[in-house]
């Protein structure tokens, strides 16, 4: 708990309009899109870098923990305060600072939402690659955090390869600042190491990021299937034939009759799988790959192949694709989802222990994926009112992330380890690598206060803050 006097210091830090301390708003930020909960004593909504350094060493002071938060849009715990503490909530950071085209370079506080950069320099025919399926509501420094990917990082890259640098503020209070907008600046690849580290190094502050050009043409299909092992195996045929589209979306045949009833975006009812498929490029190049793609799909048995014809037939189909978590919940009350890595060559084998693991366990899972670089996100149909079935649906889940292991991948391709996967860890890493990442952990945050309890399990994380046990009844549903 924080003490009240302390917590009238954190508010003569932000303002009286900029804290929430009231049970029935904490509870607003006791969970994320996972499945676990954890609620904090105080959440505080600073506007600038010196409010955040004040927040920090105030904390640092009493030695209470912080978690760092930008829109809940995750889905692996990140942002769940599991030590309680003081959660830093960044949306009112939200400016975006400077635009240069010239450089091509944009400069970002952390709440600036991952779409609104890219509608931002639209009109200039410029974008920001990274796009999360949550776009609309996530934040470039959750972003960040999480090395967010997107459909249209099979081409262009994750969050890693389109920022450039930042400005950070550790747990006692300290500013420091990596990367820049300069090319190749010398010196350890710090902004590489905060990128992706969830939380559990540092308070990101600021965001350099690089913008792109749009594309001459951009052209987008649909290929449609009657088995899910065609459709599987059209991906690991394209890769081998050296094309690279902007993005390959697998949805099988449960999961496009869930989007399709919701959205009505075109997708067919009777079929097994659909690759959502999109190119850019130069005219002459895109046409050639299409022809390239078209040829592949008809080789893999697709029963059909259609192209949008316009820019609001391929709005939909998009629609249809970053919606679909949205599709799920007017089917059933309650979903897991999961985020493993296979081989591409490994995706047919993978979909069918998937769905015998769902037989075993008595439930549905839909699929919908990033298949073009084997990003898996199995969705777990599950009724939380009903006793066991949470239970259930976590212990498939472990069993696809282990399997996914055992493939040749990882148990993560963008939604984080958080507190969801962190027992998965010592599977993929050895006690040397894991203390080594621990020793990261202890040197940035060395009284382990900031998103304690996340990525590195049980006796290589913080033993300085016990972490409670999370029973059923501390769980969201």
């Amino acid at each position: 708990m924080i003490a009240e006097a302390v917590k009238q210091e954190l508010i003569n830090i932000v303002g009286p309009r900029n804290y929430l301390d009231k049970p029935e708003d904490l509870r607003l930020y006791e969970y994320d899109g996972g499945v676990d909960k954890a609620q904090p004593d105080m959440v505080v909504f600073p506007h600038t870098t010196e409010e955040v350094v004040a927040l920090a060493k105030l904390t640092h002071q009493h030695r209470i923990p912080i978690v760092g938060r930008g829109a809940g849009t995750g889905l692996s715990g990140g942002a769940i305060p599991r030590a309680g503490g003081l959660v830093i909530g960044f949306a009112r950071m939200n400016r975006i600072l400077e635009i240069d085209l010239a450089n091509e370079r944009a400069v970002l506080q952390p709440g600036v939402v991952n779409l609104d950069i890219t509608l931002a320099v639209q009109a200039d025919q410029y974008f920001y690659a990274p796009d999360p399926s949550s776009q609309r509501a996530c934040t470039i420094g959750g972003n960040v955090a999480e090395n967010a990917g997107g459909p249209h990082t099979l081409a262009y890259g994750v969050t890693t390869n389109h920022v450039l640098g930042l400005e950070c503020v550790l747990a006692d209070g300290t500013v420091f600042t990596t990367g820049g907008k300069e090319q190749d600046l010398p010196g350890y690849d710090l902004t590489g190491l905060i990128t992706g580290n969830e939380g559990t190094l540092a308070l990101i502050t600021k965001v350099i990021v690089r913008l792109m050009r749009q594309p001459e043409v951009v052209k987008t299909a649909l290929a449609i299937y009657d088995s899910v092992d065609d459709c599987a195996d059209t991906v690991a045929e394209i890769t081998a034939r050296r094309i690279t589209p902007v993005a390959i979306e697998m949805l099988d045949g449960v999961m496009l009759r869930m989007v399709e009833e919701a959205t009505h975006a075109g997708y067919p009812l009777d079929a097994a799988a659909v690759l959502l498929i999109e190119l850019e490029g130069l005219r002459e190049a895109v046409d050639e790959q299409l022809a390239q793609i078209q040829e592949v799909c008809a080789h893999c048995k697709a029963r059909e192949f259609r192209m949008a014809r316009s820019a609001e037939e391929r709005d939909l189909l998009w629609k249809g694709r970053k919606n679909a978590f949205g599709a799920v919940g007017r089917v059933s009350p309650h979903y897991y989802v999961q985020d493993g890595v296979v081989p591409r060559t490994k995706i047919a084998p993978t979909l069918r222990e998937i769905a015998k693991i769902g037989a075993k366990y008595g439930l549905t899972i839909s699929n919908i994926f990033h298949a073009g670089d084997g990003n898996l996100h199995p969705i777990i149909l599950f009724n939380a009112r009903i006793e066991g079935e949470l239970e259930k649906a976590q212990r498939a889940g472990e069993e696809i992330l282990a399997y996914c292991i055992q493939a040749g991948g990882s148990i993560t391709g963008e939604h984080g380890v958080g507190m969801e996967k962190i027992n998965l860890m010592p599977q993929l890493f050895n006690d040397a690598t894991l203390d080594q990442m621990a020793a990261f952990k202890r040197l940035f945050d060395p009284e382990c206060r900031l998103n304690p309890g996340k990525v590195l399990p049980a006796g290589k994380g913080c033993l300085e803050i016990r972490q409670p046990a999370l029973t059923p009844a501390s769980r969201l549903f």
